[in-house]
C-alpha cells in the first residue's frame, strides 16, 4: 500500500510545530491540523458521492483550501484535477468533459463559472473550524494508482491529462527533499501557483517537516519582505524572478542573506542572468529540468549546490536525480541514441514518469515508449561531463514566466473572431518573462490593424489572461510548407 498523504500521519506523531503558513491570513497549521482539515473536506466529498478513482477538479486561487483539497482527494483514493482559477467557463468545461470529473471544488466567486458543467460544485468554507476534526484513515492505494490528472500542453489538439500516480508523487517528494537537502529547521517560500506541478516543492517541504510559506500571488516587494521577515532558507524562483533580483536596487542582498539556495525551473535560465545573479548574491541556483509528466524532477535533472565547484559555465540543468535516467535520441527515430555533444530529443526514464495521457492512446504511444522512456519534446545534448544542456524545444509550446501556453488552443479561440481569416500564435523572446505569445494575423477583407484591439478584447473574454497574445502582427500570408504545414519557426525568426 502507498497513499501519498500518509507522510502527514508520520509527521504528526513526531512534530508539533507549524509546517504551513499563509501570511495573507496570518494563519499557520501543524501536520495534524492539515490532516484534520483535509479529512473533513474528504468527508464532504464522500457525501457528494466521490469514490476511489473518481476525478475531482480543483478550481481555486492559490490558498490553504487548494492545498488541503489536494490532500483530501488523495486521502480517499480519488483523482485530483488541478486547474488555474483564471480559466474561463469554456476552458473549465473542457477539463470537466475530458476528465469526467464528478465534483468541482471552487470558491464563492468561482461558483458561477463552475455551475452548469454536469458536476456537483463544492465550496469549502469555514475551514478553521475543521482543525480538530477526526482524522480519516487513508484509502488503501498502490504505487501505480492514479492520484492526479495534470493537464499539459502539446503541439496539436487539446491539452492532455498526464496520469500521475501515488508512486510518481512519492518519488518526486523524495527527490526534491534530497536535492534541496531539506531539514526540519528550513523555511521554504513557495511562489508556484497551486494548479502548477511546481507545487511539488512545497509538498517536499511539508514532507521534511520544514515550514512552507505560501504566497497566494507573487509580488516582488512582498516576496523580499517575507524572505527577510521569516528568515527564508530555501527560495522558490523562476527565470523572471531571478532576472528581477539581478536588477534589484542595492541593499537587496541583505533581504535574502539567510537564503542558502534558490530554485529555478519552468523555462530556460539565460546564461548571463544566472552568472550575474551568482556573482552578486553568491546563492547557488538549483537549476532543475522536468515536466508535468515527470512531476518536475521526480524524474529529471538538476544542478545541486554541491555541483557549484564545476558549474561555472552557468548553462546546464545538471545530472539525473535519484532513480532517473536521461539520454539523447534522434528526433526522427527515438531508437537511435545520439553521440555525446550532439543535440537531439531529450528522453527521460524513471519512477516518476506518468502512466500516459488520459483517454489519449495515440498521444500516449507517441511519447511514452514501451521500454519506459518518455520523449520530452525538448532538444538538448549531454556535455563532456554528461550534464544535460537544453538548446531548444521540438514542440511549439510557449513558456512565459513558467506558464505553458498552447499555440493551437489560442488559435482555436481567436479564429472565431469575425475579422480573422488565418492566425498563427508563436513565441517572441522577452528578457524578463523568457518568452511572450504573439499572433500573426491574416485579416479578412474590410478588416485591418485597426481591429487588433478588438481582437485582444475578444481574446480576454475567451482565454485565461496569461494566454492572451502580447503582440498582434498583421501579415499578408502565413509561412507554410507546400502551402499547408505552418512554420511557426519562421515567424519566430522573422519577428524576434
Amino acid at each position: 500500500m502507498l497513499n501519498i498523504t500518509t507522510f502527514l500521519d508520520a509527521n504528526l506523531r513526531r512534530l508539533d510545530k507549524p509546517v504551513f503558513l499563509c501570511p495573507e491570513r496570518n494563519t499557520s497549521y501543524t501536520s495534524k491540523e492539515i490532516l484534520s482539515i483535509a479529512s473533513e473536506i474528504a468527508r464532504r466529498l464522500k457525501s457528494l458521492g466521490v469514490l476511489r478513482g473518481d476525478r475531482v477538479i480543483l478550481y481555486l486561487n492559490s490558498s490553504p483550501e487548494y492545498l488541503f483539497s489536494y490532500i483530501a482527494v488523495w486521502r480517499i483514493g480519488a483523482v485530483a484535477v488541478p486547474t488555474n482559477r483564471v480559466y474561463t467557463k469554456s476552458e473549465l468545461a473542457y477539463m470537466r468533459e475530458n476528465s469526467g470529473a464528478k465534483v468541482i471544488i471552487t470558491d464563492p466567486e468561482g461558483k458561477s463559472t463552475a455551475e452548469g458543467l454536469e458536476a456537483a460544485v463544492f465550496v469549502p468554507e469555514n475551514i478553521e473550524s475543521f482543525r480538530s476534526a477526526e482524522i480519516l484513515p487513508p484509502e488503501k492505494t498502490e504505487f501505480s494508482d492514479i492520484c492526479q490528472l495534470q493537464y499539459t500542453s502539446g503541439t496539436t489538439g487539446n491539452p492532455k491529462g498526464a496520469m500521475l500516480t501515488h508512486g510518481n508523487w512519492f518519488t518526486a517528494i523524495h527527490n526534491e527533499c534530497d536535492v534541496l537537502m531539506m531539514r526540519q529547521d528550513d523555511v521554504y517560500l513557495g511562489i508556484y501557483p497551486m494548479g502548477h506541478v511546481g507545487l511539488s516543492w512545497g509538498f517536499a517541504a511539508l514532507r521534511a517537516g520544514a515550514l512552507y510559506i505560501m504566497m497566494e500571488r507573487y509580488d516582488p516587494e512582498r516576496y523580499l519582505a517575507l524572505c527577510r521577515e521569516y528568515k527564508v532558507t530555501v527560495l522558490a524562483g523562476m527565470p523572471p524572478v531571478i532576472h528581477s533580483l539581478t536588477e534589484a536596487p542595492a541593499g537587496t542582498e541583505e533581504m535574502v542573506k539567510t537564503v542558502r539556495e534558490i530554485i529555478s525551473g519552468g523555462g530556460p535560465l539565460h546564461h548571463e542572468t544566472w552568472k550575474k545573479f551568482h556573482y552578486r548574491y553568491q546563492i547557488p541556483v538549483v537549476n532543475a529540468y522536468g515536466l508535468s509528466e515527470t512531476v518536475v524532477i521526480g524524474t529529471g535533472t538538476t544542478i545541486r549546490p554541491e555541483d557549484y565547484a564545476t558549474a561555472d559555465r552557468f548553462q546546464s540543468v545538471g545530472h539525473p536525480v535519484c532513480f532517473s535516467e536521461v539520454k539523447i535520441v534522434d528526433e526522427l527515430d527515438p531508437l537511435v541514441e545520439m553521440p555525446r555533444g550532439t543535440p537531439g530529443e531529450i528522453a527521460l526514464r524513471g519512477p516518476a514518469v506518468a502512466l500516459g495521457y488520459w483517454n489519449m492512446p495515440e498521444e500516449t504511444k507517441a511519447a511514452f515508449l514501451d521500454d519506459g522512456w518518455f520523449l520530452t519534446g525538448d532538444v538538448g545534448y549531454l556535455d563532456k561531463d554528461e550534464r544535460l544542456c537544453i538548446t531548444d524545444r521540438k514542440k511549439d509550446m510557449i513558456v512565459m514566466s513558467g506558464w505553458k501556453i498552447y499555440p493551437t488552443e489560442v488559435e482555436n479561440a481567436l479564429i472565431a473572431f469575425e475579422g480573422v481569416k488565418e492566425i498563427a500564435v508563436f513565441s517572441l523572446p522577452h528578457e524578463h518573462r523568457g518568452e511572450i505569445p504573439a499572433a500573426a494575423v491574416v485579416w479578412k477583407q474590410g478588416y485591418s490593424d485597426a481591429d487588433a484591439e478588438r481582437l485582444l478584447s475578444f481574446a480576454k473574454e475567451h482565454l485565461a489572461g496569461y494566454k492572451v497574445p502580447r503582440k498582434i502582427i498583421s501579415v499578408d500570408e502565413l509561412p507554410r510548407v507546400n502551402g499547408w504545414k505552418l512554420l511557426r519557426r519562421v515567424l519566430r525568426e522573422q519577428y524576434s
